[in-house]
């Protein structure tokens, strides 16, 4: 009876080291033949957000665009241009605030809360005052922050 056991436990721990090197084989074969296809992946990934960064700040001197580029002054985040329309004219018609996308792109969501508050006119405009003496730390008061 005892070595009936022991012959199924030595069968049993065979048993899960031919599945456990079954197994690492299995992944071994499949890292082999996907990691060249992430690593594509990875690159077109990279390669989609840089293209987007760059077309962000030629797109004022592109053809379509429908503003003076003179008027257009680029930010990147949360929004990628805002436009003083007319301003290089010296009349101002209206401030527009551009989101550039490339491809299926959608907007963040902190780009749709910025969108969100523009559409529902939450904006305002706030003039920082900077004291004379600027090595003291200044208050929000001197700042002309809003009390």
């Amino acid at each position: 009876m005892e070595v009936n056991v022991l012959n199924n436990v030595l069968a049993l721990a065979l048993g899960l080291v031919i599945g456990l090197l079954l197994g690492l084989v299995y992944v071994l074969i499949w890292k082999a033949r996907h990691t060249g296809a992430i690593r594509l992946d990875a690159i077109q990934r990279s390669q989609a957000v840089t293209i987007g960064k760059v077309s962000e700040q030629l797109v004022p001197y592109l053809p379509d665009f429908p503003f003076n580029p003179k008027d257009a002054r680029f930010l990147g985040s949360p929004v990628d241009l805002v436009v003083c329309d007319g301003l290089d004219e010296g009349e101002v018609r209206r401030v527009v605030f551009i989101e550039v996308k490339t491809g299926t792109s959608g907007l963040s969501g902190r780009e749709r809360q910025v969108r969100d508050a523009i559409q529902a006119r939450r904006v305002e405009w706030t003039e920082l005052r900077v004291p004379q003496n600027v090595s003291s730390t200044p208050s929000r008061t001197t700042l002309g922050a809003p009390k």
